[in-house]
């Protein structure tokens, strides 16, 4: 088509149109395509996302109080005594006797602890000993106290803590048994030492049991071992074994016990 210039001379008319406007139409073929549709949605995903946050929170400062905790034991066991500390051997001895406890056939369960405990050396027995009274393992902790009486002369505290242990289980019939093997001794003679702090204890945890037969059979060790003659009498032992002696129904016993005492007052005056 053709146009008049000022000067009169014809000149084709030009057509001017948008890059917006060819880009939006219809008929483009860059964005008609299926190519150039999928190009555009991936461009449009690559674009960065910026969260909403139409309402900003602001932190405010907050007061800080401290309560007190105190902590406690966390069970019914004793807290741990200083110095009570366990080997890998002795720990491997009391898993081991306690496995063979629940899988063993009674009548081949002395042989099977005897194996364990024998082999132990002396810390490691007593440890493993002390252990399972601890954990109220009475049965197994007999079978300790056996293997150790049989290597060691235990003193009056372990007697003590055996009966505690027994009486506290209700095992009471097995302190007369420990006692009578105490009065027997490894030679058959009577052992007892009279000064023994754990005498005191023994006597106690006896006579708290209501043993009245292990009672009788301490006192009389402690006679023949000089206690009250060649050894002098404690005055707080005489006054709890001649009360324990009365309690259990041996009258005559408790009075003989609390002479003891009257011929020590007499001898000091």
């Amino acid at each position: 088509m053709m146009a008049k210039s000022s000067f009169g001379v014809q000149t084709p008319k030009t057509f001017t149109i948008s890059l917006n406007s060819l880009i939006s139409s219809s008929s483009n073929p860059f964005t008609s395509s299926p190519m150039a549709s999928t190009l555009h949605q991936s461009l449009s995903s690559l674009k960065p996302h910026r969260p909403r946050n139409p309402n900003p929170t602001t932190t405010t400062p907050r007061s800080t109080c401290y309560v007190p905790i105190r902590c406690g034991p966390r069970s019914n066991r004793g807290p741990l005594m200083k110095g009570r500390i366990l080997s890998i051997e002795a720990i491997n001895a009391i898993q081991a006797v306690k496995r063979a406890q629940k899988s063993s056939d009674p009548t081949q369960l002395p042989a099977h602890l005897s194996k364990t405990l024998n082999r132990l050396i002396k810390s490691d027995l007593l440890a493993t000993l002390r252990e399972l009274l601890r954990q109220d393992q009475c049965a197994l902790a007999l079978h300790a106290f056996s293997a150790f009486r049989s290597e060691y002369q235990p003193d009056l505290s372990l007697y003590a803590d055996v009966a505690s242990a027994l009486a506290r289980n209700g095992m009471v019939e097995d302190i007369d048994r420990v006692i009578r093997e105490l009065e027997e001794g490894d030679d058959g003679v009577e052992i007892i030492q009279c000064d023994d702090k754990g005498l005191i204890r023994l006597v106690k945890a006896v006579i708290g049991a209501g043993r009245r037969e292990s009672t009788v059979r301490i006192y009389r060790m402690m006679k023949r071992s000089g206690w009250g003659s060649s050894i002098e009498a404690d005055e707080y032992v005489v006054k709890v074994l001649s009360k324990g002696l009365r309690s259990l129904g041996e009258e005559g016993l408790g009075d003989e016990v609390k002479r003891v005492n009257l011929e020590k007052l007499r001898v000091n005056l």
